[in-house]
């Protein structure tokens, strides 16, 4: 259905900086636009005082813009700002704390919207919305998993002594997950009493004052977790909100979107089906030249096919993570003569490759992943096993999820450690791709693929789902 900005009744979604957060939100506006309602995402402008967050921010906000012109964009004018703090992410929480009064005033300047979308890190905005008599829903783009460990943590630091810094590898118990490993939490979580820390567990408890939350999960995929959110185990002290599982909402790469097509596709297509490992990172992935080594050294003698994406390593300042980098040297890189020993079966890729459409291909037998929960959902609803090595943020909670709860994928041993070592890729690789415990992973993995198909589906439980949030929308009225 194709909306009519006169008539139809317009949803305000509000995320933070960058396009890792605002891609989702767009796959969101989709949907509302598929049942009448028109959309404007409010999209926060970095202050000049932050120069490289806006250099690497603003052209990729402009590029999801002009993908999308059915969507309205607004950029809101930049708060005052005028001292950067030395930490990314405590700077990214300021910008979005001190944009709020500005997110007000662009919601009185508008005709009444019928709810404000928010994203995990714009809590505050929640103030903003009360302001003007509009109902606020969170959308987590992350997992159900993750999503009940967070609304659990402002109660578990309330009736706990110590920090989880100090816990090293001991067992967290949470309402829905399997047993967590507290090294595991997200780094900016592990001790309350920092700044960043407290900052989290603020939004963590925050999060229930909205009437409810969208997740990009499908309710197979994690039950345990849905059924401890739904009935409100996570927040033992306060009512929960309704939760509505609206996934798998997948992001196709720009190419794809655009009908080109990658070379590394073709050279897919000369390959047996259910032969090629796949490595990928991500698009903030980066591992040390000295991984690289190791990494070429266990797939060459793992004796499969791989397609592997290798970027740069990252910079020494991490200040510059974030940053465009340079193609990264093979030559240098990559051990002498390691492509010419292996180009009859590996083929390299540097920096990207169409994830979606790789995962996707006849050819792709398993998937070396750093367990960002796109790539979990995109390896989950095209069948392919996971190898589970985990970078930063969430992902190591994530990696819990997938080999302990949802049983997709094995563990890359020395995630954790200075290096994972060639001999722990080749015997992964060949678990996965050659052992009776990768034929079981690949049964699982068939069944999580129907059962997203399934979900996604007319009147399957994500669709379900978003028309039940459609309906509580509109009994706001």
């Amino acid at each position: 259905m194709e909306p009519n900005s006169k008539q139809s009744q317009t949803v305000g979604l509000h995320t933070i900086l960058g396009a890792g957060h605002l891609a989702p939100m767009v796959e969101l506006a989709k949907l509302f636009l598929g049942r009448g309602f028109a959309v404007i995402i409010a999209v926060p402008t970095p202050p000049a005082s932050t120069a490289d967050v806006a250099a690497s921010s603003a052209p990729a906000v402009a590029r999801i813009a002009a993908a999308n012109p059915s969507i309205s964009f607004h950029n809101l004018p930049p708060p005052d700002y005028p001292e950067p703090d030395p930490d990314g992410f405590q700077q990214l929480l300021d910008v979005i704390r001190l944009t709020v009064p500005i997110l007000l005033t662009f919601l009185r300047s508008l005709p009444p919207v019928a709810a404000v979308v928010l994203d995990l890190f714009c809590v505050d905005a929640l103030d903003a919305a009360a302001a003007v008599g509009v109902p606020a829903y969170f959308y987590f783009t992350s997992s159900a998993g993750v999503l009940a460990a967070f609304l659990h943590l402002p109660h578990y630091f309330a009736t706990t002594e110590g920090d989880l810094k100090d816990m090293g590898k001991a067992l967290l118990h949470f309402p829905g997950v399997p047993p967590i490993p507290a090294s595991d939490m997200p780094h900016n979580v592990l001790d309350c009493a920092d700044v960043i820390g407290a900052s989290l567990v603020y939004h963590y408890r925050r999060m229930p004052e909205a009437r409810g939350m969208l997740i990009n999960t499908y309710e197979w995929l994690e039950a345990k977790a849905v059924t401890a959110l739904g009935d409100g185990a996570c927040v033992p002290d306060r009512p929960t909100p309704p939760v509505y599982c609206i996934g798998p909402l997948i992001v196709k790469g720009e190419d794809a979107a655009k009908g080109e097509r990658h070379a590394c596709l073709a050279w897919l297509d000369a390959q047996p089906e259910r032969s090629v490992v796949f490595v990928s990172f991500g698009s903030m992935g980066a591992v040390s030249a000295e991984q690289l080594k190791e990494i070429a050294r266990g797939l060459e003698n793992s004796g499969h096919r791989f397609l592997w994406v290798v970027r740069s390593p990252p910079p020494e300042d991490p200040a510059k993570f974030s940053l465009p980098r340079s193609e990264p040297d093979l030559g240098a890189l990559l051990p002498e003569k390691f492509l010419e020993r292996t180009r009859e079966r590996g083929m390299v890729v540097m920096s990207w490759a169409p994830q979606v459409e790789v995962l996707r291909h006849a050819a792709t037998a398993a998937f070396v992943t750093h367990c960002g929960w796109n790539s979990i959902l995109e390896a989950a609803t095209a069948g392919v096993p996971m190898l589970c090595w985990p970078q930063y943020a969430e992902q190591r909670l994530n990696k819990v999820l997938v080999v302990d709860g949802m049983q997709l994928g094995v563990v890359m041993d020395g995630y954790d450690e200075e290096l994972v070592k060639a001999e722990e890729v080749e015997k992964k690789v060949r678990l996965v791709m050659d052992s009776d415990e990768g034929k079981k992973l690949r049964g699982r993995l068939a069944m999580a693929k129907e059962m997203a198909a399934e979900a996604l589906a007319d009147g399957g439980p994500s669709c379900t789902a978003f028309s039940d949030f459609v309906d509580d929308l509109q009994r706001c009225k």
